[in-house]
């Protein structure tokens, strides 16, 4: 019986030390709301007056102080948006640059392909599949646009290379 009781007792010691730290801890707890509570008031209300809301409680350096902080705040905005705006122009400028280099080379190109045609059509005699025209051989590789002559005459002229060089 007295193994029961001292076991009891040693029990009941156990909960009572577990349940102070609990209650200290509470205490801490609701402190530290209290004062997250406060900060969050007090932020609320900056950012009120930031935005130009209850600014009749403030004195004239408490004004001053705000206006220094908006003014630091709006020089802050304003560099951030001039150095994205150069940022985007000089991508820009490089994208232009890319788009006048391909631009050339392109032409380049196309100047290549209109001298080998040249080179082609004068140097060259054309083979045709038995039982082709040379008109159908023609309007295969390269289709004709369509007529656009007011006379309705005939189109007798003989298209070769690239659609962009027609006469028309």
């Amino acid at each position: 019986m007295k193994q029961i009781i001292d076991r009891y007792d040693s029990h009941s010691k156990t909960l009572q030390k577990s349940e102070a730290p609990s209650q200290l801890q509470s205490h801490v707890d609701d402190s530290t709301c209290a004062r997250l509570r406060e900060e969050l008031a007090e932020s609320s209300l900056k950012l009120r007056q930031m935005r130009g809301e209850e600014l009749q409680r403030l004195s004239i350096q408490q004004l001053q102080e705000l206006e220094k902080t908006l003014e630091s705040g709006l020089g802050s905005v304003l560099k951030t948006k001039s150095q994205k705006i150069l940022d985007e122009i000089n991508c820009l400028e490089r994208k232009r640059m890319q788009l006048i280099e391909e631009n050339s080379r392109l032409k380049e190109q196309v100047t290549r392909m209109a001298r080998i045609e040249r080179q082609l059509g004068a140097d060259s005699e054309v083979v045709y599949d038995e039982g082709q025209s040379s008109e159908s051989v023609t309007n295969a590789s390269y289709p004709r646009p369509p007529a656009d002559t007011d006379d309705g005459g005939s189109d007798t002229s003989l298209r070769l290379g690239l659609p962009l060089f027609n006469s028309k």
